[in-house]
């Protein structure tokens, strides 16, 4: 799903949808969620009365085809902030059905109690149920591996097409419905009810209807009710200070001028933002649980992430060799080759590679005349024995020299400085012998993956602390701390510790994000307040999360954060665009309605519009074409750049808020020159 990101903006089947689902939330009972469109929904109403009948509030016959004008207008941009809204749920939708199309009722080898197995439709079975899944078969439910080991084509979920693996225990048990085994097979005990697996929660979340309205969102449109009741009182006491100054306003007039100075902008876009961003971070290959996981992580302000995995690979790889005094290093690299060329572990095929790139010539082929001894808990010591009897050794330092010892060699003097240095790196000292003679220490090292250092700077910039929690010594932890540039780090830690780190920034009103995939995780993914579970993990981590990684990449929640800000960010500058833009709107229209009564008045219509009519009119106009103009930065987000939250709030006010100004001036100026001539034709 992460290919997704490229998609098309709209595709026609989604554009043909929103057009009729913008015409289906015509339904009053619909749009009265949408109070400010509601408003608007209203005053178009009575604006058809007067088309029909213009004398019905003591207005005048004249302005019959004004009021339709005005009518059609009104219903274009009632019509205008639906399509913003069936755009973003149209989104959500189309992905629905390509989940769908994967969710199939395959048959399921039930396992019976009494043995034997029978096979049964999936949609019958239960939770607590067990079954044999085979090379080729698809996965029925949710469940976790109780015994076999296994690959699993998750592509139908993740978008990915190389397998993964699957077994009994450990964090790498969960398996997801909708997936096929493509080797060995599994026996899974199913953890879903029918209709409630996790390819079901998935379709009913990205579904644009099934979400709900996020905290921020609800405040924002509390705010624009108060704004909408403000400027409705404005309106109406512009009668008694007209009657005042002998103008005469007519209804339709009070109408537009309501509908544009109304947060109309961001009334129609507000819905659209919220779904949206839920949207974008489903194509993002993760799925949040409500759309409060995804607004908060636009306002995290620490991450707590595990080392293994998250910041580092997670497997040690070779990084350096370091010979004894007396032994030459290409001796040395060559035996490490020597004694790894059929290692089949991540150290020891990181060991070849380096020696390699350092001028190794040994290759496989080598391989075929030697006898490799595999590591064991007992010797903790792997190599080979060659043909001619040389005998090569690579493992823990205790070890080597124990057994160099016993074959009366020597240790070197400088062997246990060595060793030292290599601790102090925050590694793992592999020594390396010939027989009875030590060569020299391999250097492992948990190798931070690149370019974190500088996202972590990027977090930095925007007031994120990153935390590391680890299991290594405090030595070990600071070093790679200090490598991959977090701002803490918690060592020797326990899943207790985890928990705690979490209530202690929560009670200093930090909220808190962290990602894991184990049950001893599942604790303290519930206490954050944005847990990220892997796909791959356990039921419990991912039942305790509130966004779920289906690519199970442990530093996506990097992203994720970014896309919460963005959520925000998007928010506040379309808000900070529409409030201006009423603002702009308003010293445009009153000057030019009041000029004949107040020639004085005539200093402030700065754009000269050519009548009320006109001037009212234009702004009307402006006001329903800016909403679909903003459609695309309401689906796509305003473009994220990490920054301080005052630099954030005055690129917003620079870009947004003048821009709210300035575009109305000139907007309304351009449908002015094209509406007057219009206008005074009918006699307005």
């Amino acid at each position: 799903m992460a290919k997704k990101q490229g998609a098309k903006f709209v595709t026609p089947d989604i554009l043909k949808s929103s057009v009729i689902g913008a015409f289906k939330k015509l339904d009053p009972r619909y749009i009265v969620k949408n109070p400010v469109m509601f408003v608007v929904e209203a005053g178009c109403f009575v604006t058809l009365l007067l088309t029909f009948c213009p004398t019905l509030f003591g207005g005048q016959a004249e302005y019959q085809i004004y009021n339709g004008i005005v009518t059609v207008v009104l219903f274009v941009t009632i019509l205008f902030a639906n399509f913003a809204e069936s755009v973003a749920e149209g989104r959500g939708k189309a992905q629905a059905e390509s989940l769908k199309k994967t969710k199939q009722d395959t048959k399921a080898r039930l396992l019976l109690p009494g043995g034997g197995e029978k096979m049964i439709n999936a949609s019958e079975l239960k939770k607590g149920d067990i079954v044999l899944v085979k090379l080729g078969e698809v996965i029925p439910n949710d469940g976790e591996v109780i015994e076999g080991i296994a690959s699993v084509d998750e592509s139908a979920i993740t978008g990915e097409s190389a397998p993964v693996t699957r077994e009994a225990g450990g964090d790498f048990s969960s398996v997801t419905g909708g997936t096929t085994v493509v080797s060995d097979w599994l026996k899974i005990r199913i953890a879903a009810e029918p209709g409630h697996s996790f390819l079901d929660k998935m379709i009913s979340l990205v579904e644009g209807a099934s979400r709900q309205k996020t905290p921020n969102e609800i405040a924002l449109n509390t705010l624009l009710i108060v704004l909408t009741l403000i400027f409705l009182i404005v309106v109406v006491t512009l009668y008694p200070f007209a009657a005042y100054l002998g103008v005469e306003i007519p209804v339709s007039w009070a109408i537009a001028l309501m509908v544009c100075l109304i947060p109309t902008t961001i009334g129609g876009l507000l819905s659209a933002i919220g779904i949206a961003g839920m949207d974008r971070v489903t194509r993002f290959n993760v799925i949040a649980m409500s759309g409060k996981a995804v607004e908060a992580c636009g306002d995290v302000d620490t991450m707590i992430l595990d080392k293994t995995g998250t910041i580092t690979y997670g497997n040690r790889l070779a990084a350096e060799f370091y010979p004894v005094n007396g032994v030459e290093k290409e001796d040395l690299i060559d035996y490490s080759v020597m004694s790894s060329l059929m290692d089949g572990t991540p150290e020891g095929k990181s060991t070849v590679d380096l020696g390699r790139r350092m001028g190794c010539v040994l290759t496989e082929e080598a391989a075929g005349q030697m006898n490799f001894i595999e590591f064991t808990a007992q010797t903790k010591m792997s190599g080979v024995d060659l043909q001619d009897g040389t005998v090569v050794r690579k493992g823990a330092s205790e070890a080597v020299k124990r057994f160099v010892e016993e074959k009366g060699g020597s240790i070197p003097a400088d062997l246990e400085e060595i060793v030292t240095k290599v601790s102090n790196l925050g590694g793992t000292p592999l020594t390396v012998c010939v027989n009875d003679k030590i060569l020299g220490v391999i250097y492992l090292k948990d190798t931070v993956k690149p370019g974190l250092a500088e996202r972590f700077a990027r977090l930095r910039e925007i007031g994120i602390k990153t935390i590391m929690c680890t299991g290594d010594n405090p030595l070990t932890a600071a070093t790679i701390a200090r490598e991959a540039g977090v701002d803490g780090f918690i060592a020797e830690c326990r899943p207790e510790d985890k928990i705690e780190a979490i209530k202690k920034e929560q009670a200093e009103g930090k909220l808190v994000a962290m990602t894991g995939d184990g049950t001893n995780d599942a604790p303290a993914l519930a206490q954050a307040d944005v847990g990220l579970a892997m796909n791959s993990g356990t039921q419990a981590a991912k039942e305790a999360a509130n966004m779920v990684d289906l690519d199970s990449d442990p530093t996506k929640i990097l992203e994720v954060v970014e896309i919460g800000k963005q959520l925000l960010i998007t928010r506040g500058s379309l808000t900070t665009f529409s409030v201006a833009n009423d603002i702009a709107k308003y010293f445009a229209i009153i000057p030019a309605m009041f000029t004949m009564v107040l020639p004085q008045m005539q200093i402030l219509n700065i754009m000269r519009l050519a009548t009320p009519a006109s001037a009212i009119l234009s702004a009307l106009i402006f006001n329903a074409i800016i909403i679909p103009g903003l459609i695309p930065i309401a689906m796509k987000g305003v473009k994220y750049k990490p920054m301080k939250a005052e630099k954030l709030l005055l690129r917003n006010m620079g870009i947004y808020g003048l821009g709210g100004m300035i575009v109305p001036f000139v907007g309304i100026k351009l449908i002015d020159l094209v509406t007057a001539p219009m206008l005074s034709a009918i006699g307005m």
